[in-house]
């Protein structure tokens, strides 16, 4: 019940800034922009495969027009989480309330916990806001159901490693700005680090190309559901809970 009540004050933060208003306007327009791209183009050739039915044979929707369009929500959101997370913890170190927050009688898990549903439930409203792509998209084709349920689970569980990854780095410093830029360089760190694995090769190109964020979404926007991607996100976000707990826990032990 605790962590509710944090959770509902977080919300309430949100919103009662500027924060989530401009996250939500500028994630909206940008994953909107790149879905008109991407479905108008699918139209075009869709039109030319009337004519030429032999362009028909490898036009499908999943990789026309899902698969880009999840592709592109991921960068979006690599852009986006480390301005959603950046105040969650810094901004109580800033003005001196953490140590308030962690004299009541609340447990530091009940704080994370609360902090981080906060976050994950504005992110998934955000991600709501994108729903009206399949509706469209369900009038004018046949859609695929799996590959769109797939696409969307992705999305969630790398958003909520995001997240996870976001507090931990907010944890660690009093400023905003070098919280957000900070946990936006270590997403894009896990993001890039792919590019290396051929050049490494063997074990060690393996070992790269596991920890690669890219490589684990990619099959979820195939339409394909691997358990090792979702254990990937899944220890990524509890690896970097667990180290955020640490973080508070030794705030406390401080004073």
């Amino acid at each position: 019940m605790r962590a509710l009540a944090i959770l509902k004050k977080e919300v309430r933060l949100y919103f009662s800034s500027p924060i989530a208003y401009a996250v939500f306007t500028i994630f909206a327009l940008v994953a909107g922009w790149f879905f008109y791209n991407v479905f108008a183009f699918y139209a075009l050739m869709s039109m030319q495969a009337a004519m030429n039915p032999m362009m028909g044979r490898d036009l499908s929707v999943t990789e026309g027009v899902l698969r880009p369009l999840f592709q592109n929500i991921s960068v979006i959101m690599l852009l986006m989480m480390p301005i959603l997370t950046m105040r969650l913890f810094a901004e109580e170190k800033k003005s001196g309330t953490i140590e308030l927050l962690l004299t009541y009688p609340v447990r530091d898990g009940e704080v994370l916990v609360g902090k981080y549903l906060a976050a994950l439930g504005v992110f998934t409203g955000m991600l709501a806001l994108t729903l009206v792509y399949p509706v469209l998209m369900a009038w004018t084709t046949n859609l695929e159901w799996g590959p769109l349920a797939s696409g969307y689970l992705g999305l969630l569980l790398q958003g909520a490693a995001f997240i996870a990854v976001g507090i931990l780095v907010s944890s660690l410093t009093e400023n905003q700005i070098v919280a957000a830029v900070s946990t936006f360089g270590i997403l894009l760190f896990f993001w890039v680090i792919s590019w290396a694995a051929d050049s490494a090769g063997g074990a060690l190109g393996r070992v790269i190309s596991h920890l690669s964020i890219t490589e684990h979404f990619d099959s979820f926007a195939r339409g394909v559901l691997d358990t090792k991607d979702v254990i990937y996100y899944l220890n990524l976000a509890i690896l970097s809970l667990f180290l955020t707990l640490r973080s508070l826990e030794s705030k406390r032990w401080r004073g």
